[in-house]
């Protein structure tokens, strides 16, 4: 008996290059003695839909996309029971692709396709916000909504840059959060510019903010803190330590490991939940769910 893969990509990711490579593509799956069933998403969630109707009938299921696609697809199979939950591959097809830095899945399409069918799945973990799965990332504050507010078009046209080029424009904007954070019996309550609850080398297109020890099936969420500076100094010297992951002590970051953390505000924080919006919450549990699935991975 053949075994059978489950094939979805979103046609409208990155620059829709998966248009040049999809005869490629289903020729490896072919040649590795996969009977493949192809589904073009149609509209957002609809990853999520046929992953949760579909996917249990499959020893493999690959999705090709971006970050969004992935997470619509761990979402559904995350619906499944364990003992009939496949291995899920990743063909890496959005603008930015921050978990298939994590996964160390090379950018070109048809080699992503022939680790998909020849490598072994590991086991991963995936975090909860909530009700909501998401693969690598949920925070609020400053810049983490860039990803979303950013034009399609422009993310077409300019790749990474765009993301840049708005997170600069809302610069004017930006504003605190007055946060209480739980965790492990700790509490923190100040004014946050921004927090981050990760599982991922890269944040933003950004490697090193989430820090040098990150383990994709630990338990443990990389949790970045931002405390709001109060000066452009303050706020540069912020941004440096950052993106050149400064090991020493800053007096407005703080990072941590948890299996579980709490957010709690007076006024609705707005979440981004893997690129996407992840809804207001004013009180707001996040929690990792440790090796709850095997993917592909190098």
């Amino acid at each position: 008996m053949s075994k059978k893969l489950l094939f979805i990509f979103n046609p409208l990711s990155g620059k829709g290059q998966i248009k040049n490579h999809l005869v490629k593509i289903l020729d490896v799956f072919v040649k590795s003695g996969y009977q493949v069933q192809v589904h073009v998403t149609q509209c957002r969630e609809d990853a999520r839909r046929v992953t949760e109707k579909r996917a249990a009938r499959f020893d493999l299921v690959v999705c090709c996309g971006g970050d969004g696609t992935m997470n619509e697809t761990v979402s559904g199979l995350m619906t499944i029971p364990e003992e009939k939950r496949p291995v899920l591959g990743y063909i890496p097809a959005g603008t930015t692709n921050d978990f298939a830095k994590s996964l160390r899945l090379p950018r070109e399409m048809v080699k992503a396709a022939g680790i998909a069918v020849r490598e072994e799945g590991r086991f991963t973990d995936i975090g909860k916000l909530g009700e909501r799965f998401f693969t690598y990332v949920a925070g609020f504050g400053a810049f983490m909504d860039v990803s979303y507010l950013t034009p399609q078009d422009m993310k077409n046209v300019l790749g990474h840059p765009a993301y840049i080029m708005e997170g600069i424009k809302r610069l004017p904007e930006l504003k605190p959060n007055h946060v209480r954070v739980e965790y492990e019996g700790q509490v923190l309550e100040e004014e946050f510019l921004l927090g981050m609850v990760t599982n991922s080398i890269s944040v933003a297109g950004f490697k090193g903010i989430t820090g040098n020890s990150v383990e994709l099936d630990d338990g443990l969420f990389e949790v970045v803190l931002i405390r709001n500076p109060k000066t452009p100094v303050e706020f540069t010297a912020v941004l440096g330590e950052l993106i050149q992951n400064d090991s020493k002590k800053h007096d407005f970051v703080y990072r941590f490991k948890t299996g579980s953390i709490r957010f709690i505000s007076e006024n609705p924080l707005d979440f981004v939940v893997d690129g996407e919006y992840g809804g207001g919450h004013t009180d707001i549990t996040v929690t990792i769910c440790e090796k709850a699935l095997r993917i592909i991975r190098k």
